[in-house]
């Protein structure tokens, strides 16, 4: 009979204490930068033992909820997940699953056109100052410049998605761009022509968004997107040699 009840799990403590903290956070019981109990504290309310406690705060802490300080005035205090925290789990994702660089093209045009789009509606004067010296910048390295050029194209990249005031979006679009990072770092995908065609593609966005012309600026990104592509598979194709190509 006893065959049939199968092995029961039972959830570790910390977890269960992570847990019931988490929904105090997220319900509003304790706001950003408010100081959560004491270990001690929560060694006498809760009855587990101080390692349990200081692993349920570690856990809050991965999950970017609680900051905590060690020493005599530490402790450990209510924090707004980062931007950060959402970029490393999404390349952590594309890069444990070997996603093709496709379909980061494929991500890119379905969501960088509406980020284009908002941006053009909602950037202040300073989000078009920020975007104006990028595009600067961008167009000083493109000659000689590689690793500069690579580096402000993501940064611009970045300020455009910032400019749509949309923090979900900006932070989907900060993670996609890292991951565009490492893919334009194949050879035949940093040619000068390339690097002409964003300094390019980039003024044309630039100008709808000061115009605050948001079907201007989603077609002009879809238009950059849709060719970004277009190079990133003639890139791939070309690092993969002329018998892969020749095979496909």
């Amino acid at each position: 009979m006893l065959e049939g009840l199968g092995r029961i799990k039972v959830p570790k403590s910390s977890d269960v204490l992570a847990e019931r903290l988490k929904q105090e956070i997220l319900s509003d019981a304790y706001h950003p930068g408010a100081m959560l109990p004491t270990e001690r504290d929560l060694v006498s309310t809760t009855g587990l033992s101080r390692g349990s406690v200081r692993e349920a705060l570690r856990i809050l802490e991965t999950q970017g909820l609680v900051l905590t300080r060690a020493g005599r005035y530490g402790g450990s205090t209510v924090a707004k997940p980062s931007d950060d925290h959402l970029v490393n789990h999404i390349n952590l994702y594309a890069r444990g699953r070997s996603l093709p660089l496709n379909a980061l093209a494929e991500v890119r045009l379905a969501l960088e056109p509406m980020v284009a789009a908002l941006a053009a509606e909602r950037r202040t004067d300073e989000d078009l100052e920020t975007l104006r010296a990028i595009s600067e910048r961008i167009d000083q390295a493109a000659e000689n410049d590689l690793d500069a050029f690579l580096a402000e194209n993501v940064n611009w990249h970045d300020a455009l998605a910032a400019a749509s005031h949309n923090d979900l979006l900006r932070a989907l679009a900060i993670s996609v761009s890292g991951l565009m990072f490492e893919a334009s770092r194949l050879k035949e995908f940093t040619s000068t022509e390339v690097r002409q065609r964003v300094c390019n593609a980039h003024h044309r966005i630039l100008e709808a968004i000061e115009a605050g012309d948001a079907d201007r600026a989603r077609r002009r990104v879809e238009r950059d997107v849709q060719a970004y592509g277009r190079i990133l598979e003639a890139a791939m194709a070309a690092a993969a040699g002329p018998d892969t190509a020749d095979a496909a």
